[in-house]
């Protein structure tokens, strides 16, 4: 569901959207057939892999052959946890209910609580290139004043964080082990309760896995996928709102079209890393009608003029992202750290 607006995130004035905004409307339908489908071929490869991960290691081959394994299956595992953001959203399928038992399903696969990460989620949706509302579900992002103002501490922990090494390889497993064990900041009861739902089931999951297939085979298959499938989502994550050109406002001059549109990339992916990453590079549509499908993202872009026509941002641009750092008001621009 669309997030609630809040005081803090509401913009200063009211914002008319552009004609073509009512169009979305078309693309926002679910469909059980197609959300149930989107289910079978993508957990089913999921799992197959899993299992054929199992037998290269009880086979004694060589544990490279496992890790090619772990790539492909990974990549299933990213789609997943797409079809878990599309539940988040109550876009999947029609019913409400459906989305958020199926929702809480894909969370443990991906080791992520359902309710908690949605409220999160949402914050984000309502606070996203807002600079007076960050901290929500966004990669941590200072402005150029705020990081010449910080204690070198401060600033040495920005640089590390902010490092590709920490940022896509270690943060991947630090989310989804260990911070995702925690809840959110300022979450209700729903929220801790999904928390503590997640942790119990997984730790359940985990100890039946070790004592029928043993621990160290266990930890050899679902480690490399965790770390692997988180990698590549935080980038995907990060290349949605940090590339040069992106928008960003304090909140009396933000404005929710800019917001979308140039807040959100278009991320032109080839076909197959279109399909296994859900259409997500659809991002820009995403912010401006987050409950339309996956699988109706595409159409509603093709549809649209304004829409087919934003720039696209490109693999090679996507990898140079990575050296932006901080956001430079005065010339309201990402930059690095060396200027």
């Amino acid at each position: 569901m669309a997030p609630t607006e809040t005081a803090s995130s509401r913009p200063a004035h009211p914002h008319e959207w552009p004609a073509w905004h009512a169009t979305l409307a078309e693309y926002k339908q679910a469909s059980t057939w197609k959300g149930s489908w989107q289910l079978i071929n993508t957990a089913l490869p999921y799992f197959a892999l899993w299992y054929l991960m199992f037998l290269s290691i009880r086979r004694d081959n060589p544990y490279g052959l496992t890790l090619m394994l772990a790539v492909l299956a990974s990549a299933f595992l990213v789609r997943l946890f797409i079809l878990f953001h599309d539940c988040v959203h109550g876009s999947l399928f029609p019913q409400k209910r459906a989305n958020t038992v199926v929702g809480t399903v894909l969370g443990l696969l991906v080791f992520t609580p359902f309710e908690d990460w949605r409220l999160s989620h949402l914050r984000h949706h309502a606070s996203y290139a807002n600079l007076d509302t960050r901290g929500f579900g966004d990669i941590w992002t200072l402005t150029q004043t705020e990081y010449d103002q910080s204690s070198k501490g401060m600033r040495r922990a920005y640089r590390i964080y902010r490092h590709p090494v920490v940022l896509f390889g270690l943060g991947a497993l630090i989310a989804f082990i260990f911070r995702y064990r925690l809840p959110s900041k300022k979450v209700s009861r729903k929220e801790w309760a999904s928390v503590i739902f997640t942790n119990l089931a997984l730790a359940l999951i985990i100890i039946l896995a070790c004592q029928t297939l043993g621990w160290r085979t266990y930890v050899l298959i679902q480690l490399p996928l965790v770390w692997m499938a988180g990698a590549a989502g935080i980038f995907l994550f990060y290349v949605q709102h940090q590339f040069k050109g992106v928008y960003w406002a304090r909140r009396e001059e933000w404005d929710a079209t800019k917001a979308a549109m140039a807040g959100s990339s278009f991320y032109n992916l080839p076909p197959v890393l279109r399909w296994l990453s859900g259409n997500i590079g659809y991002h820009h549509v995403h912010h401006l009608g987050p409950r339309i499908p996956n699988y109706r993202l595409k159409p509603c872009c093709d549809a649209i003029p304004a829409l087919r026509d934003k720039p696209p941002l490109t693999i090679r641009q996507s990898l140079a992202a990575i050296r932006l750092h901080i956001w430079d008001e005065q010339n309201h621009q990402l930059t690095g750290f060396r200027r």
